[in-house]
């Protein structure tokens, strides 16, 4: 047996060494060829890339972007400054605590819109004593604060903590609750007032900061933007606030809400919340008109508002387009209290305000700023639209009166119409109840009607023009309407009447699933 080492070879494996050798050979052979060029020419586009020069920058894009994002203002010297005309109010109410009843309905929020600045302390004290926090701001050297007028209306004692530390007693100049703006007095002099700005000067987006002491931590510094301005919210009257995302909580109510240089351009008054705490959505009372009432608790501690007796919404382009308006600008009149100024002068439910004393109401804060500004007594010219023409009214405005109606139940008959209402008629004296010389009750609402967020429980006053007694009424008033063209429904709902645009269905409407929306508010002059 022959043994073989393992540096023997086999002539087949010796073979097949050299046809390996011969290969390996080959495949360098090219690579050498095909792929050194091309490493090359690599490198060279490396090496250029490197040393080229930087690209020019584009004007107004890349010079913004070289130059960095606008940054947010810094406010530690606003603080540094500021911070000193900010005070810290501790109120107590002895015996009793704040009611609904004594809230008025033009400052309760509804629903979520909860006015939750100003919690009861957590401590322990006896349930007759009832202690809030709050903060203010210093408006006038000789000790007059401002600060909310839900913090210091019925309470039995203010104490007032500077900036320094010293503490006061502080007396409640007035309070007016439809503004939400309260005034306080203390007895020192020489005190730091701060720099009051110009509200109507403010803008979505602008940068605004507040100074206060949430939960009693003094001198806490939030900030952020303007969201939106001139925000009307339900169940808080006529105010056109500042919304703002600055951070807002218990303890903050009636601070100043500062702009970029350091001027009070609002007072933080409530908060959007479902929980009591801050999420995101605050509201400010504009400076312009916390000053305007702070002048007027001073001098008389009262308010003197004129008074129309009228109510009314804002005009959308379907609501426009239903009582034949050629534009969406201008305030739809709602109600028209019998025995009011705006009953003498003429004015009617359906009317739309075009302009107030000349000037132009292109939306319904517009109006109510302008009657805002008139003193009782002053007569006005109103410019409306009525029946497809303009006219003028004249109309002298009383002192403001504020009146409350509740609501009774109605029994049938009913009568189902094509857009999805099923109504009922209403007594005599329900009508008499509800402040209505007309209407019926919605007992269901689908389809059209309940997509434009007519609901059951609603009263329909009118259609356009036309009252509503009867069901057959409303029946022969739709029946004149062309198809595919809005109808404007008076609705009345927790004692509030909108119209309510409801486009005409172009044939029989086949059923659909709703999608519903929240009625329009209306504010009450």
């Amino acid at each position: 047996m022959h043994i073989k080492h393992s540096h023997e070879q086999d002539p087949r494996g010796r073979l097949l060494l050299h046809a390996g050798v011969l290969i390996g050979y080959l495949v360098q052979s090219i690579q050498r060829i095909f792929l050194a060029p091309a490493c090359a020419a690599l490198l060279a586009a490396l090496t250029a890339c490197a040393t080229a020069p930087a690209p020019a920058v584009t004007p107004g894009l890349g010079a913004a972007r070289s130059a960095g994002a606008p940054s947010a203002p810094v406010f530690s010297s606003l603080v540094a400054s500021r911070s000193a005309s900010v005070v810290d109010i501790s109120t107590l109410r002895i015996g009793r605590d704040q009611s609904p009843e004594d809230i008025e309905l033009e400052i309760a929020p509804e629903h979520d819109f909860a006015d939750r600045l100003a919690w009861p302390l957590p401590a322990s004290v006896r349930v007759s004593q009832i202690r809030d926090l709050a903060s203010g701001v210093i408006v006038s050297s000789d000790g007059l604060i401002l600060t909310s007028a839900h913090v210091v209306a019925s309470i039995d004692e203010a104490q007032v903590r500077l900036d320094d530390g010293r503490r006061f007693t502080a007396r409640v100049v007035g309070a007016d609750r439809r503004s939400d703006v309260g005034l306080l007095k203390i007895d020192a002099t020489g005190l730091p007032a701060a720099v009051i700005g110009d509200s109507s000067r403010l803008a979505p987006g602008d940068w605004v900061a507040a100074i206060s002491a949430p939960f009693g931590f003094h001198g806490s510094v939030t900030a952020g933007v303007v969201s939106a301005v001139d925000r009307l919210v339900g169940g808080a009257g006529d105010v056109p606030f500042i919304q703002t995302d600055v951070a807002i909580n218990p303890g903050s109510s009636g601070s100043p809400l500062f702009n970029s240089r350091g001027e009070v351009v609002g007072m933080n008054s409530m908060i959007y919340s479902g929980s009591g705490g801050y999420m995101g959505l605050s509201f400010a009372v504009p400076i312009n008109l916390a000053m305007r009432i702070a002048t007027q608790l001073r001098a008389g501690g009262t308010v003197r508002r004129a008074h129309l007796g009228a109510e009314f919404q804002e005009l959308t382009p379907a609501l426009a387009q239903s009582f034949a308006l050629p534009a969406s600008s201008g305030a739809l009149v709602v109600r028209v209290d019998a025995d009011s100024p705006a009953h003498a002068a003429g004015l009617a439910q359906g009317d739309i305000v075009t302009a107030f004393d000349g000037i132009a109401v292109l939306r319904l804060t517009d109006l109510l700023r302008q009657i805002e500004d008139r003193v009782p007594g002053d007569r006005s010219r109103m410019e409306i639209w009525r029946h497809g023409a303009q006219h003028t009214v004249w109309i002298t405005p009383s002192e403001r009166r504020v009146a409350k109606v509740s609501l009774l139940s109605a029994d049938p008959p009913e009568w189902n119409d094509g857009l999805g209402l099923s109504l009922g008629e209403v007594s005599a004296a329900q009508k008499a109840q509800l402040r209505i010389d007309s209407g019926l009750l919605v007992r269901d609402a689908t389809g059209l009607a309940r997509s434009e967020g007519i609901r059951a429980g609603d009263f329909i006053v009118a259609l356009n023009e036309t009252r509503l007694d009867r069901v057959d009424q409303f029946r022969q008033a739709l029946s004149r309407m062309p198809a595919g063209r809005s109808v404007a429904l008076l609705v009345l709902r927790d004692r509030r009447l909108a119209y309510v645009a409801v486009r005409m269905p172009e044939q029989q409407p086949a059923a659909r699933t709703p999608t519903p929306r929240t009625p329009i508010s209306t504010r009450t002059q």
